[in-house]
């Protein structure tokens, strides 16, 4: 069984993607926490592989959730997983996956500075990762940055990567 952990949000919360919101949920991620959040991830895929035994587990995250696949992926054994602009995955990017992974990033990203990326691809140069003509969160089409060709490409690209290493031939 998982540890609980104490912090209280609250219930049935949903938020939109206006600057109020996004600043309230920035605030309720940081009370949570990367490795509290991580405890919901690990028991998500528990869960998931007692639900659907002899299958493989995969993990896609965007934006937090994107860094929190990352942490998944080095820390807990999904079979693969695949991060959209995971902002803060450079602060773990000594850590070593332990399934295989693939990164996806905006070049135009105001919230994830170039150097950072680069980080990633200087530490673990043989995953692959790629890089869209794009800014933060182009894959919603709830925000000002959404790219549908870059968020078509990406989600080809995602599906044939867990059609790969999650699917029996």
């Amino acid at each position: 069984m998982l540890p609980r952990f104490s912090i209280r949000v609250e219930p049935n919360l949903e938020l939109d993607y206006n600057a109020t919101d996004a600043s309230r949920g920035m605030k309720i991620a940081g009370q949570i926490g990367m490795e509290n959040a991580l405890k919901d991830v690990a028991a998500a895929i528990t869960h998931a592989g007692n639900t659907l035994r002899g299958k493989r587990i995969g993990v896609v995250g965007y934006c937090f959730g994107g860094s929190l696949a990352w942490l998944a992926a080095t820390r807990l054994h999904p079979n693969a997983a695949v991060c959209y602009y995971g902002g803060q995955i450079s602060k773990y990017a000594a850590e070593v996956p332990r399934c295989p992974i693939m990164l996806q990033f905006g070049s135009k990203d105001a919230h994830i500075p170039a150097a950072e990326i680069e980080k990633i691809r200087r530490a673990h140069p043989e995953l692959p990762m790629f890089l869209y003509d794009a800014g933060h969160g182009f894959n919603c089409d709830q925000r000002k940055d959404y790219a549908p060709q870059a968020a078509s490409l990406a989600r080809q690209r995602t599906l044939e990567f867990f059609r790969k290493h999650l699917v029996d031939e």
